[in-house]
């Protein structure tokens, strides 16, 4: 018996789906960035010691751009959706690679993402 393997296709929620992660981690991240990281008050009033959910926040967002985890993250799982499509890991990688193009890991993320658009690029299967 012959085995006919599908390519991989999204159903519409699946694809309304991705595009809500996607936009609440590219949302989320630019929250960050830009009212948490780049805001000089917010970093004088972290660097003095404040307390809050934003300075944590903050403190966690830096230091896992500062070693790249973003983009290896990213990239990672990318690579495992190439080898074996799958929602969970599409959506892993759409919420890592969005988190990663806002906060500085850019290379990285940008790679994932091709390879990310490459998992869709399937043969089609054999006829009989």
């Amino acid at each position: 018996m012959i085995m006919k393997k599908d390519p991989f296709r999204l159903t519409p929620y699946q694809v309304q789906w991705l595009m809500a992660v996607g936009f609440v981690s590219v949302g989320y991240a630019i929250y960050l960035r830009y009212l948490a990281i780049e805001m000089s008050t917010v970093t004088l009033a972290c660097d003095a010691g404040l307390q809050s959910y934003l300075c944590t926040a903050r403190q966690v967002a830096t230091y896992l751009f500062r070693n790249s985890v973003f983009g290896i993250v990213a990239l990672v799982i990318a690579a495992l959706n190439l080898m074996r499509p799958s929602i969970v890991l599409l959506t892993g990688g759409v919420a890592a690679a969005g988190l990663g193009i806002v906060l500085y890991n850019v290379g990285l993320s940008g790679i994932a993402i091709a390879l990310l658009i490459l998992g869709f690029a399937r043969p089609a299967p054999a006829t009989m």
